[in-house]
């Protein structure tokens, strides 16, 4: 390497990380590779790029485009991230977000000793607890919509999960299908969930013979589990 390559690469700049924030994004609900994202983001905004495209965050990164873009969308549903309009036709992010949580994580730590309100990020936090794993971008994805397109309620996506691990079948195309049933019988609240099960639990002793049933064309059904009554 060349003194005049080495003494460019240092022109390019750095970017602050507070310790603090390095020591608890897991606790916030952030993923390594979120945390890059935004690392890369703020990088982008220092080199004067306020608004970098999800190719060029992913030419500095492992990360595919597709998945770059999908983690964007994921930070701003999330509230860690902002777009913001500078100029007419022109926007830039913001990480004042990502600040903001981290300033209210550190001077309100009694919320986290009671038992909090169910939050978007502590809804992924639970999610991946129960997957044993940091969920993969289309996933964070699916996620978001269940909550911002299709308006479930915390708790009945909170329900449907557990019914799923319940079931043996813990994966989001079962989940979704949970909450699809859900949602087409009008079911919005837990005891609503429970007056079904104890519906479906009567119907099953009224069931039609199996070569019926097996006549009948494949609607979507989904059981429900005795995880109500616990």
């Amino acid at each position: 390497m060349k003194k005049e390559q080495f003494i460019s690469m240092q022109m390019e700049g750095s970017v602050s990380l507070p310790a603090v924030l390095l020591l608890n994004y897991p606790k916030l609900g952030l993923l390594e590779p979120e945390m890059i994202l935004l690392l890369q983001v703020q990088l982008f905004i220092q080199q004067g790029n306020p608004f970098p495209t999800p190719d060029e965050l992913s030419g500095r990164m492992s990360s595919s485009s597709p998945d770059c873009s999908m983690m964007l969308r994921g930070l701003i549903q999330r509230g860690f991230l902002k777009i913001e309009e500078q100029e007419v036709g022109y926007e830039k992010y913001t990480l004042e977000p990502l600040w903001d949580k981290l300033f209210r994580f550190l001077t309100v730590p009694e919320q986290q000793e009671c038992e909090p309100e169910i939050t978007d990020e502590s809804l992924y936090t639970v999610f991946e607890q129960e997957f044993g794993r940091p969920l993969s971008p289309f996933e964070c994805e699916t996620l978001g919509i269940w909550m911002d397109q299709d308006h479930h309620d915390h708790e009945i996506i909170k329900a449907a999960l557990r019914e799923s691990v319940i079931s043996g079948k813990l994966n989001f195309r079962y989940i979704d299908r949970i909450l699809f049933e859900w949602k087409r019988k009008g079911i919005k609240t837990i005891e609503q969930a429970k007056q079904s099960s104890r519906q479906f639990r009567y119907a099953q002793g009224k069931s039609k013979p199996a070569a019926d049933a097996a006549s009948e064309p494949y609607q979507r059904k989904v059981p429900f589990y005795n995880w109500l009554e616990n």
